[in-house]
């Protein structure tokens, strides 16, 4: 009796953690599993701008964190959370276009037909310049769309 529970409690812990460790492969979030660096996925969307969230005004979808601005954008967020889900899990979109995972400047951002992505921007690369300069944003988006579904069942 006492092996079956311990093996089940075993089970159940290695389930919890490889599910955790997917949402992590899947989504750019940080240890507290908050996406975005806490800015508001909203108003990305509807606004188009960059604005951190509060904690005051938390929603949670599929185990990830995300932040508002207010209860009405919490509201919008509540009512259709996929609409505002960041496109390549929050990663930089010019990385998967590339075939790799890159952390990103909540700041350096396009919203394109009714998404947003989210870009790399460090002293050495501005990933969203280069994504633009491309000017082809179907062809850049279908090689990242092919390359994401490999990226995100991958550690960083």
């Amino acid at each position: 009796m006492n092996t079956i529970k311990a093996t089940l409690i075993i089970v159940s812990i290695l389930l919890v953690t490889g599910l955790s460790a997917q949402d992590k492969m899947a989504n750019n979030i940080d240890n507290s599993n908050i996406a975005l660096s806490g800015y508001s996925p909203v108003s990305y969307l509807d606004l188009g701008l960059a604005q951190r969230g509060t904690k005051e005004f938390k929603s949670e979808y599929e185990k990830v964190g995300y932040y508002f601005t207010s209860a009405e954008q919490k509201a919008s967020f509540d009512k259709n959370p996929a609409q505002y889900l960041p496109q390549y899990g929050g990663f930089c979109a010019f990385g998967a276009y590339a075939g790799a995972k890159f952390r990103v400047d909540p700041n350096k951002f396009i919203v394109h037909g009714g998404k947003y992505y989210l870009f790399l921007n460090n002293v050495e690369l501005d990933a969203q310049q280069l994504w633009m300069a491309e000017n082809d944003h179907k062809k850049l988006k279908g090689v990242a769309d092919t390359n994401w579904k490999k990226l995100s069942k991958t550690h960083n």
